[in-house]
């Protein structure tokens, strides 16, 4: 098999129906095996509160109670994934909807209580890559929205990124596999505030001064050393990029 793209794009992307629907068409047109993983937007949060559901975040991440999991596999399994495969086929994109316990291709483990309880929030254990190679044979599509399962009867709710990560290192045991962050901004920036400032390059040497003066913070620290971690187990390239640039080459790839 050719070399795999696998591709996870967020609430910036998915939250914008004109963004998405070029998005689509430009994911459509790379060539090749591809994979597609998905956040959920902010369409979740809406629900919830119209539901009168507490949302409760920490550090950036939802607390998945029995409630709160009933409206994420509503929205991120059933909605958006649907609306996203709905708008691959009519671009010519022969797509498949799945969840992780769909043909148990991604299996996760519930996160421990401690030191927090995030509730059905899940850790993904295991791809099945064989399954996986055959859909890409078979010239389809997945489009994995971040909902899993623990091979015992429940639903979990996992990190998209996490999702992007793991599926990638599955992919990587078919064939060389490249994995594309779609992000807010060009890339990893030098200044925040400056859109030209891309850095084009981060290796597992460069990363540690990066992280050191600053440059690396917040938010971007677990989404770079995800990525050195994928490329060091055997995903070729990690790229973070706006999904508006999928096609001129403008972005950081993240390289051993």
């Amino acid at each position: 098999m050719r070399s795999i793209t696998v591709m996870k794009i967020g609430g910036n992307v998915i939250d914008n129906p004109e963004s998405l629907k070029v998005f689509l068409r430009e994911f459509a047109a790379i060539e090749g095996p591809k994979i597609l993983i998905h956040g959920g937007g902010k369409l979740a949060t809406r629900l919830a509160e119209r539901l009168e559901l507490k949302v409760r975040m920490v550090d950036g991440r939802r607390i998945t109670d029995k409630g709160t999991l009933d409206v994420v596999t509503m929205v991120y399994a059933g909605l958006v994934n649907k609306q996203i495969v709905a708008g691959l086929q009519a671009v010519g994109c022969n797509a498949l909807g799945l969840s992780g316990a769909d043909g148990n291709i991604v299996t996760a483990r519930r996160r421990a209580p401690e030191p927090i309880d995030y509730g059905f929030v899940g850790d993904i254990e295991r791809v099945d890559s064989e399954l996986l190679g055959r859909l890409l044979e078979d010239g389809l599509v997945p489009v994995f929205s971040a909902i899993m399962h623990d091979g015992h009867g429940s639903l979990l709710n996992c990190n998209a990124d996490s999702v992007a990560s793991a599926v990638a290192l599955g992919a990587a045991r078919i064939a060389p596999t490249d994995l594309v962050f779609c992000f807010e901004k060009a890339g990893v920036l030098r200044d925040p505030e400056d859109e030209s400032s891309v850095i084009r390059e981060i290796t597992t040497e460069s990363y540690p001064p990066l992280k050191a003066d600053g440059t690396v913070s917040k938010g971007m620290i677990p989404k770079i050393e995800n990525a050195l971690k994928a490329v060091e187990q055997g995903v070729r390239s990690v790229t973070i990029r706006r999904s508006e640039h999928l096609d001129n080459g403008i972005g950081t790839v993240i390289r051993r």
